[in-house]
């Protein structure tokens, strides 16, 4: 029989039994029966036509032929893991945080299904990135968008960062207020002025961290954090986002492609011009078709949308300023 033709289960508990030179360990390991380890081993030293291990009353060692087929054998287990653990990549779904509808993150997977048309792309809405990294580090999504500097949690060194926009904001208004007027909003205007960051929002405190920072540093008050928090307050209705506008009279800071809400506007922010940073995560070994559309995508949307072209008078947290020199 070639080697070539080998069975891999025999080639498994060989390394077994040559990493640990014993072949009780070996077998309590691979949760077999020794016998049949001993067997499986006899058999691949027939088929192989060399003997692999020099066996005595007290000690297991490995012949020189052993040394070598397991070195060998080590790359052929490895690489045919790699090659099945693809195969299961490449043929489910890949999980697509994008945040909320309308969302920057929801263009790109939009843009990035057409490339793709043999790979299924799924969104996933957990309404804040630190939610969202929390379950890329779980293994429950595969891709992430958003701020990555104000999340809670450690992220890995394996992980592909890129830069996708630097999306402007705005203050969601009731259509009846006087600054529904202006075409923009200078952030002079905030000044003693009481704005809603969405306080007290546990999923997204990269969010709330960038509002507290941008109002305190231009003479506005943050509002108070919501309550019972505002994981409930971000899955009401839009006529409840519209009620407690007018309840509170606290404009809302949003992004400019938030959805409309009917009985209120959204104005751009303007000097300085606040900026959002998106930012696409995924584990770099991760393999699916549509990792690779949405990376075209984003080559496509960045230069064709000015996504990385900020404003002169634009504005960042100070944690992702530098993000402006990324830009160019």
């Amino acid at each position: 029989m070639a080697v070539s033709d080998v069975d891999t289960r025999l080639l498994r508990h060989f390394v077994a039994v040559a990493q640990d030179l014993h072949f009780g360990r070996a077998a309590a390991r691979l949760y077999v029966a020794q016998q049949a380890l001993s067997r499986d081993v006899a058999r691949l030293e027939r088929e192989l036509g060399v003997r692999l291990f020099v066996r005595t009353t007290r000690k297991v060692t490995l012949t020189p032929s052993g040394e070598r087929l397991l070195a060998r054998a080590t790359e052929l287990l490895a690489l045919h893991d790699a090659m099945l653990a693809e195969l299961r990549d490449t043929a489910r779904p890949l999980l697509v945080d994008v945040m909320h509808d309308r969302s920057t993150a929801l263009r790109v997977l939009e843009a990035a299904r057409p490339l793709a048309p043999d790979a299924e792309l799924e969104a996933r809405f957990h309404g804040g990135c630190d939610a969202a990294v929390r379950g890329l580090l779980a293994h429950r999504i595969d891709v992430v968008f958003g701020r990555l500097s104000g999340i809670r949690v450690a992220l890995p060194g394996d992980l592909t960062r890129r830069l996708v926009r630097l999306e402007p904001l705005g203050l969601m208004v009731l259509d009846d207020d006087p600054l529904a007027r202006h075409d923009t909003i200078p952030m002079a205007t905030l000044g003693g002025r009481t704005i809603d960051t969405s306080g007290g929002n546990p999923e997204a405190p990269e969010w709330v961290d960038l509002g507290a920072e941008l109002v305190g540093e231009h003479g506005g008050i943050v509002a108070p954090d919501h309550h019972p928090g505002m994981a409930a307050v971000a899955a009401a209705p839009p006529e409840e986002t519209t009620h407690h506008l007018r309840a509170t009279g606290w404009p809302v800071l949003t992004k400019l492609d938030a959805a409309p809400i009917p009985g209120t506007v959204v104005r751009p922010l303007t000097h300085p011009a606040p900026l959002y940073p998106w930012t696409m995560v995924h584990r770099t070994a991760l393999t699916h078709p549509g990792i690779d559309a949405l990376h075209r995508a984003l080559d496509r949307l960045i230069p064709a949308e000015g996504w990385l072209d900020p404003p002169v008078d634009a504005w960042l947290p100070a944690a992702d300023r530098r993000l402006l020199d990324a830009a160019g």
